[in-house]
């Protein structure tokens, strides 16, 4: 016998609305336990009504007058058959003396139609309570199911807006919040998980259109000088040697910025999405190696550097971290002045790991310091140079967020800036010492 195809009518009969459901669930349960109740109950009355006289049965004086005469002058305390004479509290007739037949035949019509009294009563009584509680239980597992169909609407008002508004969200709609009120219980949790998701989405969107749009333009310029040089070269009748070995060094220069960008954009992508290593590395290693790739421009700057890499130990992703020790060193060194200075330490402090830059350098207003931070934002407007693709600091702040750490930086009044980055996830002291 094939179950699933005996049960596939009943699925198709099951109503597919939860609040369908939850009413016909709810009546069901009411009536399963109604139907529990009138069970007992109707057993503990039935137990209880009695089915034959007691035998302390007591005679009404008009039937006492009957059995008299019919009798005699005999007590009735001697009509009960088998009764002894001797047993009774009275003195009771001479010895040897039996109850007359029709004496005998009418005290038992009388307990036989007694006993047949009470057993219809009996009947009578729990037929008419059986009908009661029937009716009774039927009312109210109605009146539980519209119950129930009025508060499984009300639960589940909440689960119909967070359906609307999902509905509703879409990559360019992406401002609809439930902001759920009343009690903190399961459905309010789910509402606020829903309004911080699409909190999320919508910065990650806004974020994601903002970086294309930026992306765009940026790989467009190097292209478009590209396409430039090579068009005016081209242009002319009987280009020059020289004339074709600029354009070759504009072209070239062009593809380093270009391939610079697409470089960082890789970069920054990964850092975003997570992905990282998980190997025990020495910030203060990366730092000087950092110090040492741009020692030609410190040169040309004549920059006095000041540098205290105590060892700064933690577990992450080595290749990531020295990327964003190198973008803060060399965007300390870009936007300097000559003859200026930069400071680099690394260490430990409070069970974390730290790398501390500060450089000299043009102003910057202090609530311009955040917006260094996002993608293709550049201060060539006060610092004088363009030089890069507006990504470095972009990158270190991913990098930085990657790993848990907490970037802090600030506008020195003198000039320049101060950054601050500070990884809480520090390796135990085993950990270190097995490295060692």
């Amino acid at each position: 016998m094939n179950v699933p195809a005996l049960l596939r009518p009943v699925r198709r009969l099951w109503p597919r609305k939860i609040r369908t459901r939850l009413t016909l669930i709810y009546a069901a349960l009411f009536f399963v336990a109604g139907s529990t109740l009138l069970v007992l109950t109707y057993g503990l009355v039935a137990s209880n009504l009695p089915t034959s006289p007691p035998s302390s049965l007591t005679i009404s004086s008009q039937e006492l007058s009957l059995l008299k005469q019919e009798c005699g002058s005999a007590d009735p305390a001697t009509l009960a058959i088998g009764t002894n004479p001797k047993s009774a509290s009275k003195p009771g007739p001479p010895p040897g003396y039996k109850p007359p037949l029709a004496c005998k035949q009418a005290y038992g019509s009388y307990v036989a139609g007694t006993s047949a009294g009470m057993i219809e009563q009996r009947q009578q009584t729990l037929q008419k309570l059986l009908s009661f509680w029937l009716v009774g239980l039927g009312l109210t597992t109605v009146a539980s199911a519209g119950l129930g169909w009025f508060m499984s609407g009300r639960v589940l008002h909440p689960v119909r807006v967070i359906t609307e508004t999902a509905r509703r969200a879409s990559e360019q709609h992406l401002g609809e919040r439930l902001a759920l009120t009343g009690a903190t219980d399961e459905l309010k949790e789910l509402a606020d998980t829903f309004d911080d998701m699409l909190e999320r989405l919508d910065a990650a969107f806004t974020a994601q259109r903002r970086f294309v749009a930026n992306a765009s333009h940026e790989l467009r310029t190097p292209l478009t000088v590209m396409r430039t040089a090579i068009d005016v070269t081209l242009g002319k009748p009987s280009p020059s040697e020289r004339q074709l070995t600029d354009m070759a060094v504009r072209v070239r220069r062009s593809i380093d910025r270009a391939e610079s960008m697409i470089e960082a954009l890789l970069t920054l992508a990964v850092s975003d999405q997570g992905k990282l290593s998980s190997e025990f590395t020495d910030l203060a290693t990366w730092a000087e190696d950092a110090i040492d790739a741009v020692a030609p421009e410190i040169e040309r700057l004549d920059l006095r550097v000041d540098t205290e890499l105590d060892r700064a130990e933690t577990v992450g992703d080595p290749q990531l971290l020295e990327r964003m020790i190198r973008n803060l060193v060399e965007n300390a060194v870009r936007h300097n002045k000559p003859g200026g200075w930069v400071s680099l330490r690394t260490g430990r402090r409070d069970g974390a790991v730290y790398v501390d830059i500060a450089n000299s350098g043009p102003f910057v207003p202090e609530d311009a310091v955040p917006s260094l931070f996002e993608p293709f934002r550049r201060m060539e407007a006060r610092t004088g140079t363009r030089d890069g693709v507006g990504l470095g600091l972009s990158i270190a702040r991913s990098v930085a967020t990657a790993h848990g750490a907490i970037v802090i930086a600030n506008s020195r009044p003198a000039g320049g800036l101060d950054i601050s980055v500070v990884i809480l996830r520090a390796p135990r002291a085993e950990s270190r010492t097995r490295s060692e």
